[in-house]
């Protein structure tokens, strides 16, 4: 069975219309189904003036392009979820949306709809998802998986070099899932190619003849906060497939965890643009995207109706939020938060921010924390919800008040912002197994050290020990408390504190109890990063008795032969009277 599809007159609605197959041969645009999917197979065309592709049941393949397939033997485009476990299989195939320079083509599986939006005189092709079953989900995914010998580089904001070879990965020893070590130590992972979302502008990959690029200006569709990690390209290492990679719900640095993807959620759109392989060409078409966002062209009505919030936050001491880092989403954990949609940007330096295009259909929360510099002691987290935003419409909430924590500074070692930066290696480009070059044991003397000398990470047994000096201590019954927060934690997930716990701590050789909640694993450690993972923050009340006028000393003490790698990642160590 074959027959066409081209572009008619008729604009249906996008993501909540039936869809329709209208046309007309005088467009360049069309869909061409060569097996309608009633003997189990399907399989289809789309095309445009600048484009061909092949879309069968699960992947799309020749990807033409000026005459030349991109693809060749590789695996193509698909999407796929929970891991790499499930791909999608199309069942049928329809026009959705159509003008006379617009086809917006829907592929529907029983998890969804993958759209592919073509246009006339367009290097590539728009794409969206709209989500019927995925259900309670971790990991969604869509991939293009090219040609290596036409795309053998890499770009992202933080790197622009070629790809591990394939020769070298075969060579190589496996220590640990994606990750081999050449036979001169040096290692090859798929992980240093990861990025955070919110701060990318756009990734790909290219060689001498073309491009190929993932340019996604609007990111409120992805899942967690400004501490978001994820993979962006790599080579794969099991067939020499070129990938680019556009993770829309995540969870490759964070500990395990899930969100249920309502029914009718649009993931995107985004672009993948197609060129000559020119880097600069790509810089100005992503810049040319992000000033055409939110896309005129997608009249989804809930995609369309946006507003914007503003307000000043400031601290209960009368000084700013400045440089606060702001959350607009849900209550609750941000990092792990995907359901709806989420938003983000950074206080200026008088507390005052504005977060524009936010999407109307629920009410938001805002959600505030330290990110270093001016306030890098505050240690609380700044709340307020239920904010409702009208269409075309600015919501400014005024003055917001954000109570610190209101006691006095005995020392801190590293700002607290959810992040390694500061201490040695911290915030150094993904590298794996950086963290061996941090020291089994050290000593850090306050007044004498600074951050610098403090190691982002500790995974080697041994002791960091903190000496401090108090001049005198306070009268009454004063008690100090110890604060610890940690960017990030992989290992056997025990609690933090006392005796077999994951970091053991011994203030003047008064062991500290264990903190009630175990401390979730997450893989950033030994998935190269060296900036942050998924944050956890404890408190322990420290006793006055406990404490001397003179020499002080607290000991943090890894007990446990864990495995390399693995350990935790430092953010800060405060200590203060009550």
């Amino acid at each position: 069975m074959k027959f066409t599809l081209g572009v008619g007159a008729c604009l249906v609605a996008l993501a909540a219309a039936s869809p329709t197959a209208r046309g007309s041969k005088k467009s360049p645009l069309s869909l061409v189904i060569h097996n309608d999917g009633t003997n189990g197979t399907f399989s289809s065309t789309i095309a445009s003036d600048k484009i061909s592709m092949h879309v069968g049941q699960q992947y799309g393949t020749k990807l033409m392009y000026k005459g030349e397939d991109l693809v060749k033997n590789a695996t193509g485009a698909y999407a796929s979820y929970a891991g790499r476990y499930f791909d999608l299989n199309y069942t049928s195939a329809a026009i959705y949306s159509e003008t006379q320079d617009m086809l917006d083509i829907g592929f529907t599986a029983k998890e969804g709809v993958v759209h592919f939006v073509l246009k006339t005189g367009l290097d590539g092709f728009y794409s969206y998802f709209v989500n019927k079953a995925l259900g309670v989900q971790g990991e969604f995914r869509t991939l293009y998986r090219l040609d290596p010998g036409l795309f053998p580089n890499g770009r992202t904001y933080l790197k622009d070099e070629p790809l591990p070879l394939f020769s070298d990965i075969l060579s190589g020893t496996n220590v640990q899932d994606e990750t081999w070590q050449r036979p001169d130590g040096t290692y090859i992972t798929k992980y240093d190619w990861s990025l955070f979302m919110r701060e990318s502008d756009f990734y790909g990959v290219y060689g001498d003849k073309f491009g190929c690029w993932l340019i996604n200006p609007g990111k409120d569709y992805y899942n967690g906060d400004q501490l978001k990690q994820e993979l962006s390209l790599h080579r794969e290492s099991q067939t020499n497939d070129t990938v680019l990679l556009n993770m829309l719900h995540g969870t490759h640095f964070q500990a395990a965890f899930s969100n249920v993807i309502p029914d009718g959620k649009v993931f995107g759109p985004w672009l993948v643009y197609l060129n000559d392989g020119s880097v600069k060409d790509a810089v100005k078409r992503n810049k040319a995207e992000e000033k055409a966002w939110p896309y005129e062209w997608f009249t989804d009505s809930l995609y369309q109706s946006r507003g914007s919030i503003s307000g000043k936050l400031m601290l209960d001491t009368g000084k700013p939020a400045a440089g606060a880092a702001i959350f607009l989403g849900e209550p609750g954990r941000t990092i792990a938060q995907g359901t709806t949609f989420q938003y983000t940007t950074y206080a200026d330096s008088k507390g005052n921010f504005k977060i524009e295009d936010v999407r109307t259909e629920q009410p938001w929360t805002i959600q505030a924390w330290s990110n270093g510099g001016e306030i890098g002691g505050v240690t609380t987290i700044f709340q307020a919800g239920n904010y409702t935003l009208t269409e075309g419409k600015n919501l400014d909430v005024g003055k917001l008040t954000w109570k610190t924590q209101g006691r006095t500074d005995i020392w801190q070692i590293g700002d607290y912002d959810r992040k390694s930066l500061g201490f040695a290696y911290g915030g150094a480009p993904y590298t794996h197994g950086l963290v061996d070059n941090c020291p089994a044991n050290l000593t850090y003397t306050i007044g004498t050290n600074s951050a610098k000398d403090w190691c982002f990470g500790k995974s080697s047994k041994g002791t960091w020990s903190v000496v401090f000096d108090i001049e005198s201590l306070p009268s009454g019954n004063s008690s100090a408390v110890l604060s610890l927060s940690i960017a990030g934690f992989s290992g056997s997930g025990t609690a933090i504190g006392g005796s077999g716990s994951a970091l053991e701590i011994v203030l003047n050789g008064n062991a500290l109890s264990n903190h009630a909640t175990p401390i979730a694993s997450d893989p950033s450690l030994y998935r190269s990063g060296t900036t942050a993972g998924e944050w956890h923050y404890y408190e322990f009340v420290v006793p006055r008795s406990w404490l001397v006028a003179g020499t002080n000393k607290l000991d943090l003490t890894t007990n446990k032969t864990a495995t390399r790698w693995r350990g935790i990642m430092w953010d800060m160590v405060k200590m203060e009277w009550s």
